[in-house]
């Protein structure tokens, strides 16, 4: 059983240890602005009150702001400062923006202030102002002491991206090839990512969940492992996305149809409003609908996405939100595996990105629907409790065939992929996570401080049934390859996985402001974690799972910061040792120091971080040991994986007219035996994405590079090889034109000099092709 009462202590002990904090008055915030031009004291203005400012420049142009200092609320200080400028200021989470009023007064009321959560879309940002994946803390780029990258909403469609697989590929550092038509597998920093987040809220990651993006606002990555927050898991990196809201209390919303190489159409709604006249409860729905073929011989697919959510303000202190979202990928002709990288004869094949070597009737389908709320009340002082709900069903419909396995055509004839592993597969995949917590400013001192604490508690229930060929599958000729194939007939179905996976944490975030310049990120997790095989009849669990966090930030000026910070993460294995006990979790650990840099006002964030990360207790055999009174293999605990290198990062705007993104990662990855690791992950790789607005006309490239990987394995004549793709460089550019104020046009190429690659070789002996070119017009109309 859970020990939820421990857990309960443990909050409770933590919240003690800072009681006499708590007793301390909570201060308002202090202004203290000298009079100069309306633009600068924005500025300064944000800077303070942490917030992104969004304004047309030309709004200010020739306005004065008068001096302004001493204790007020936002309200108050912004009143002063727009007072008699015909401007107006909304607030909604960390982000300010400054448009036109019909009063040449601002009153208070003018003045919006939401409680929802900070968004990108609408700001043309290429970065944001804060974030809260790392900890749950509202904490700008700058003062998170970690790695951390935004892919904005801007930046999803100025790049055309459209899956979980596309936005990972656009951050540095990622390697996220497809492993067939149907599945990504990610990597960071030389380990997998099993795990992704929505809202804050840590889902399981396999490899055939496609998230569709229109449903986001943008995507938060924190590199390395992320614990405090998620639990358990690898120590590759934490992909959160976050969610749009209904922001706008009048009607508004895009269309918008795409239509690009190999007969791929989409179509997209996304409209929301207020219901009520004061606007204080809004709606938005969006829909979405692809149908597409493919370079890929055979492949066909269709996706539909729809996406509804209500926010509410209730009073001026609370908000609501619930909504629905649900997305179906059907997908016909689907591979599973590659196409083979050999000749029985030992020679190179060159078969192109189009090759595939499966039948017409493989399939594949999946179907995900959620339901989510969540609440946020704002006490008095700024006190915040949120309470955060989801509820997630995912399941999948496949009939596959892997072809040719460890096998080589003849390369006269063609013939020799003999053999056909086949099978249907239908999996279904429940998911329930609740997370309540709340955070409490205070000031010490006259230093400002943040406690923040929490529970979070994930069960995943997942069946999986099976059937099997009941005849082997022919096979063709790779010449004359067509597809047409005769199915089998098949058995019934059966059983073949049938778990509960439950997780319960307590969670407690510190930031403790030792000086102005300098403050310390604490925190600890304290996790119960247990697993359930419901076919053999036996589980295991790890109880009581400490998983630290410390980091520290001291502000070298008014633009730069220096960190260093320390973060855990632990994974449970399934695997005994010689006494018949399961082995302890694997534990992965991060260590990094680095230097950040946040320039004009925050609209431009940069930083370097050096990183080393160990993963140690991993299962290794013990020789000729077996599990008491069975046969299989015993393990024990070994040092595991040290990854270390360093990256470095760029984002934002650069003038209001030129935005960028770009990044730098070089690692390495060696094992205990200081052997490499994972070396079908490039170990350097640069991008840079930018664009530049003249008038009407918005230009932009995306320039990506990666050295070399390899897979050492056998060739066809049973030597040992590496089986190696050299380094890649690939150009996408656009295109976007503003035909009137509510409609633009659009023209994305990526892979413009239409360069063969292969994006994947971890299949040993066959490989996968990379995207050729691909044109996409996207015509948008916005109201």
């Amino acid at each position: 059983m859970m020990k939820f009462r421990t857990l309960s202590i443990a909050v409770a002990a933590a919240l003690a240890l800072y009681s006499p904090l708590l007793a301390e008055s909570f201060p308002s915030l202090h202004v203290n602005i000298a009079s100069q031009s309306l633009s600068s004291a924005l500025g300064e203005f944000a800077k303070q009150a942490k917030l992104q400012l969004i304004v047309d420049s030309k709004l200010l142009e020739g306005k004065k702001a008068p001096t302004l200092q001493g204790e007020m609320s936002l309200k108050e200080a912004l009143a002063k400062l727009l007072k008699g400028t015909g401007l107006e200021a909304t607030i909604q989470g960390d982000v300010m923006v400054i448009k036109p009023q019909n009063d040449a007064e601002v009153a208070l009321d003018a003045i919006t202030i939401s409680a929802a959560q900070a968004t990108t879309e609408g700001t043309g940002s290429y970065t944001i102002g804060s974030t809260n994946t790392a900890t749950k803390l509202n904490l700008s780029l700058r003062d998170t002491p970690q790695s951390v990258v935004v892919v904005t909403r801007q930046q999803i469609e100025d790049q055309n991206l459209e899956s979980f697989a596309d936005v990972v590929n656009s951050i540095a550092g990622f390697n996220a090839p497809v492993w067939d038509t149907d599945r990504t597998y990610i990597t960071m920093r030389g380990f997998e990512v099993d795990y992704y987040q929505i809202d804050g809220m840590p889902t399981y990651y396999g490899g055939n969940i496609q998230q569709d993006l229109v449903m986001y606002d943008r995507v938060e990555v924190v590199r390395g492992a992320n614990g405090l927050m998620s639990g358990a898991g690898e120590p590759a990196a934490s992909i959160n996305f976050m969610r749009k809201h209904a922001t706008s209390k009048e009607a508004t919303g895009t269309l918008t149809a795409k239509a690009g190489s190999w007969d791929n159409y989409r179509g997209t709604v996304d409209v929301q409003s207020g219901v009520n006249e004061p606007g204080s409860v809004r709606a938005r729905v969006v829909v979405s609908k692809e149908d597409k073929d493919s370079f890929v011989d055979f492949y066909h697919k269709d996706t539909e996405a729809f996406y509804g959510i209500v926010d509410a303000d209730i009073g001026d202190n609370t908000l609501f939100y619930a909504g629905v979202s649900y997305q179906n990928n059907s997908a016909d002709g689907s591979s599973w595996g590659g196409v083979p990288a050999w000749f029985s004869d030992g020679t190179r094949t060159d078969f192109g990105a189009s090759a595939s070597f499966t039948p017409k009737w493989t399939y594949w389908e999946t179907e995900t629907k959620t339901i989510f709320t969540g609440v946020e009340h704002t006490f008095a002082n700024d006190v915040k409790l949120k309470a955060n709900y989801t509820h997630l069903e995912f399941e999948s419909d496949s009939k596959l065939a892997l072809t040719g396995y460890y096998e080589f055509p003849d390369r006269t004839t063609g013939l020799g992929l003999n053999s056909v592993y086949a099978g249907k597969y239908q999996t279904e995949n429940k998911q329930d996570t609740i997370d309540i917590y709340t955070s409490i400013p205070l000031e010490v001192g006259g230093l400002k401080h943040e406690i923040l604490v929490g529970f979070a508690y994930n069960q995943e229930d997942s069946i999986t049934h099976t059937s099997d060929p009941l005849s082997s599958v022919s096979t063709q000729s790779v010449y004359s390859w067509n597809g047409n194939i005769p199915e089998p007939d098949w058995s019934d179905f059966y059983k073949t996985e049938d778990t509960v996976t439950k997780q319960l944490g307590a969670y407690l975030a510190t930031r403790i402001a030792l000086r102005e310049d300098l403050k310390l990120i604490l925190g600890s997790r304290v996790s119960n974690w247990e697993y359930e095989n419901k076919l053999s009849d036996y589980s295991y669990e790890h109880d009581h799972v400490i998983t630290p966090y410390a980091g520290v930030v001291y502000d070298l000026d008014e633009a730069h910061s220096v960190y260093a910070s320390y973060t855990d993460i632990f994974k449970p294995q399934d695997y005994r040792d010689k006494s018949g006990n399961y082995l302890d979790t694997k534990e992965g650990a991060s260590y990094e120091a680095g230097i950040k840099g946040e320039y004009f006002g925050g609209k431009l964030n940069a930083a370097l971080a050096v990183f080393r990360m160990e993963q140690d207790n991993v299962a290794e055999a013990d020789g000729a040991n077996f599990v008491p009174g069975t046969t299989t293999q015993a393990y024990y605990g070994a040092a595991g994986v040290v990854s270390k290198g360093y990256e470095i990062d760029l984002s934002g705007s650069i003038t209001p007219e030129w935005s960028v993104s770009a990044g730098w990662v070089q690692f390495s990855a060696k094992d205990a035996e200081n052997v490499d690791v994972t070396t079908t992950h490039p170990r350097k790789e640069a991008k840079l994405g930018t664009t530049y607005k003249m008038g009407q006309l918005t230009l932009g490239t995306v320039l990506s590079w990666q050295s070399k990987f390899y897979e050492s394995t056998t060739d066809s004549l049973g030597n040992a090889v590496d089986l190696t793709q050299d380094a890649v460089f690939l150009v996408d550019v656009m295109a976007k034109y503003q035909i009137t104020k509510a409609l633009s046009a659009q023209l994305n190429v990526e892979n413009l000099f239409d360069k063969e690659y292969y994006s994947n070789i971890d299949y040993s002996t066959q490989v996968i092709y990379g995207d050729p070119r691909t044109v996409t017009l996207t015509m948008k109309y916005t109201f």
